[in-house]
């Protein structure tokens, strides 16, 4: 295999595309969760509250993984420690599909948030690694173009399966999918070896001390929150919303994924080639702006036809997942590079402590009325809202290593 530094534009595309399928599979082993909260509640008897508890087990399992990777994420090639983590990841989600109990679910989606959580930062730091500043957007756009795919595709088609074959067999599909990819990786990635020897003349701890010495990494640190925070008061709740008091039937439910992840597939890219071309900080701020009324908008969508619901959910998939592709090449952009992976898992369990925060603040703030109806789901638009305001703001302060001054 070539170097990193020897990589043609055709194997270079083919790293990223990899990385897009893997991320496929942890996004969408993450994203399938939502839409079947109303399969999940009423099966194990659990409350709106306690499936948030589900989902924010995995993300909660991801930031504490996150911390512990950050002691040895250097220490390994790159390559070799994908391979290593996301075949455990596919193990953890194949027990998600054959768990019996709440409890053992909740079990299974801990260990999946452990792999799953280090297998995004890990990503992530390839591609800062790889591509240069001036072609980062674009590369993220790319490789973000998973979060397209898998509601385009890879949600409704779940949810299909879980309509066929059981709300296991998702899971199981995903676990399939992950053997298939980890050959691919196995053929196509380089070895990624060159930060090992950066790495080697400072203490695990001593890499963490360093990292968090670095106040433009402190200021990563609460961008990346604040900008996953965003999201995730709104988002685990939306099928719960849609279905009791929208009137959106659980057939319909694939359909908002679909025309969101068409949307996304499109949009992605644009966003990619916008945030090379105007600038990551600058378009990071107007597409948060635009985010900001689409989340607003889909906890109101009571009461509309559903081209009405679809056309707002579909504003809000292209929109607040778009966000992520200058914020993502901000971030990545932030650290140093001899201190990159370590950063960068230090940012994935931040990321997912904020996740995990935000869908238990979702979950508190919401409740339901005697005709068991979703009440107070604007107030964690609001919430949402708020953090992306906040931000904005905090983008500005950020030094992006590599970046002249106009292309911020």
């Amino acid at each position: 295999m070539p170097s990193t530094s020897a990589l043609t534009p055709r194997r270079e595309l083919w790293l990223l595309l990899t990385l897009a399928g893997i991320q496929f599979t942890h996004i969408l082993d993450f994203m399938i969760m939502m839409p079947l909260g109303p399969r999940f509640t009423q099966l194990f008897s659990i409350s709106d509250a306690q499936f948030g508890l589900l989902v924010s087990a995995y993300t909660l399992s991801a930031g504490v993984s996150g911390l512990l990777a950050s002691t040895y994420i250097d220490r390994f090639g790159r390559k070799r420690l994908l391979l290593v983590l996301y075949v455990l990841f596919g193990l953890a989600t194949l027990a998600c599909g054959v768990a019996p109990t709440y409890g053992t679910l909740m079990v299974a989606r801990v260990l999946a948030g452990a792999f799953g959580g280090v297998l995004s930062a890990l990503s992530q730091t390839i591609v800062a690694d790889v591509i240069p500043f001036e072609r980062r957007g674009r590369a993220m756009g790319i490789v973000m173009t998973s979060f397209s795919v898998s509601t385009v595709a890879g949600v409704p088609l779940g949810l299909i399966l879980a309509e066929v074959g059981g709300w296991n067999m998702p899971f199981i599909a995903i676990a399939a999918m992950v053997g298939l990819l980890a050959v691919l990786a196995a053929r196509t990635m380089p070895a990624m070896t060159a930060h090992v020897q950066a790495a080697s003349g400072r203490t695990a701890l001593g890499g963490i001390g360093q990292v968090l010495a670095d106040p433009n990494h402190r200021w990563a640190f609460l961008f990346s929150a604040l900008l996953m925070f965003t999201g995730f008061t709104v988002i685990p709740y939306i099928t719960i919303y849609m279905q009791t008091n929208a009137g959106v039937r659980a057939d319909q439910i694939p359909v908002a994924y679909l025309c969101g992840g068409v949307a996304t597939l499109f949009t992605a890219r644009l966003f990619g080639r916008l945030t090379d071309l105007r600038g990551k900080v600058r378009t990071f701020r107007w597409l948060a702006l635009a985010a900001a009324p689409c989340l607003l908008g889909i906890t109101l969508v009571q009461g509309l036809p559903l081209w009405g619901i679809l056309a707002v959910s579909t504003l809000m998939f292209a929109f607040v997942s778009g966000r992520m592709i200058p914020g993502m090449a901000i971030v990545a952009s932030a650290a140093q590079a001899p201190l990159r992976g370590t950063f960068m898992t230090l940012n994935a369990s931040v990321q997912s402590a904020a996740m995990g925060a935000a869908s238990l603040v979702g979950g508190m703030l919401i409740s339901r009325d005697a005709q068991g109806l979703v009440q107070n789901y604007w107030m964690a638009a609001l919430v949402g809202i708020a953090a992306s305001l906040l931000s904005m703001v905090v983008a500005g302060r950020l030094t992006l290593h590599g970046a002249a001054p106009s292309a911020r």
